[in-house]
């Protein structure tokens, strides 16, 4: 490995910490609060985004199984073929778009407003249509993504994913979840040999 590989490696390292750490100064509570309230009392959280931000909320879907906040990710390709059909009244739709503004989501948007869910969008660009949509918004800030090309979902994706623990944390907190309900329905693993240990 060159020299300049490792320097990069751990640039990308102290970019993200401190992109992720930076959270804590703009982290809205008023708005997080009621992501917190609406996720807690939903019957159904459905997650939408594109590529790297698509992960993250695939990975945030099965979280919010994981302390019984039934949830579902809506691939953007799926949803305007039918996929949308899943949107009910009073259902919480989460989208996140660092731009606010992803040409695959923005018929989506239209849909869940129609159908009268409750979109919550996770975005940095606080005038773009995700964001004057939406009926909770949370903000991000990237100063830079942590590659030389300042181009990949690095710092993003990072911040992204940190928000949306958060956001599991809180809601493990507010909903009273338990380990012995985890234990139920995560039998597998060392997870699961762990939580079903007799006591």
């Amino acid at each position: 490995m060159k020299n300049e590989s490792w320097a990069a490696a751990r640039k990308s390292l102290r970019i993200e910490a401190a992109t992720v750490e930076r959270v804590l100064e703009y982290l809205d509570e008023e708005a997080f609060g009621r992501a917190v309230d609406v996720c807690a009392k939903a019957e159904r959280i459905i997650t939408c985004a594109s590529g790297s931000s698509g992960a993250a909320t695939m990975k945030l879907s099965h979280s919010l199984c994981c302390i019984e906040r039934p949830a579902k990710f809506m691939s953007p390709a799926e949803a305007v073929h039918g996929g949308l059909g899943c949107v009910q009244e009073g259902d919480v739709v989460i989208m996140v778009s660092r731009g606010g503004k992803t040409v695959e989501l923005l018929p989506i948007i239209d849909v869940v407003k129609k159908k009268k869910a409750i979109l919550i969008a996770l975005t940095e660009n606080l005038s773009s249509p995700l964001a004057r949509q939406s009926d909770i918004l949370i903000p991000m800030k990237i100063e830079q993504e942590s590659d030389k090309l300042n181009s990949m979902a690095t710092a993003s994706y990072m911040t992204t994913v940190a928000i949306f623990d958060a956001l599991l944390c809180a809601l493990i907190e507010e909903t009273g979840f338990t380990a012995e309900q985890f234990a139920l329905i995560h039998p597998g693993g060392a997870v699961g040999e762990r939580l079903n240990q007799p006591q």
